[in-house]
């Protein structure tokens, strides 16, 4: 047998596949094949002005990406998105929500909607900055 190790920048279909092989290990190990997208958006006459992108899975939810546009960042936009999608996932049988934030985003605005820092992965995605993992029980 010949085998190839390539290393490359990126590739969708290798992406779907590993999805999938995991996905499909996973529900096994656990019993619960529920995994679900999640995903709340805010338009303006069809213009995107907020968006939070995430999943459920059996008692947890995760928040892969929330956006406000800058011009509305101060119209609490980030703290509907959150509440819609706490609500959902409550709606689900969620009972956990997890979330991360470099320090130059928004941990407090996590830390304020009752989030709390359960980790910290230092110097990502570079020296003096963080990842903050944030976890809130429904």
């Amino acid at each position: 047998m010949a085998y190839d190790l390539t290393t490359g920048d990126g590739d969708s279909a290798l992406d779907e596949r590993l999805s999938n092989e995991l996905d499909r290990h996973n529900f096994a190990a656990v019993g619960h094949d529920d995994l679900r997208e999640l995903t709340v958006k805010v338009e303006d006459d069809g213009e995107l002005v907020a968006g939070l992108s995430g999943w459920t899975w059996g008692t947890c939810a995760g928040i892969g990406m929330v956006w406000v546009r800058e011009a509305d960042r101060a119209g609490g936009w980030g703290a509907r998105l959150l509440a819609a999608a706490e609500e959902a996932a409550r709606e689900r049988g969620c009972r956990q929500v997890l979330v991360s934030s470099f320090t130059f985003q928004a941990p407090e605005f996590y830390a304020r909607h009752g989030y709390t820092e359960f980790a910290r992965s230092p110097d990502l995605p570079v020296e003096g900055e963080a990842d903050v993992h944030f976890l809130k029980l429904l």
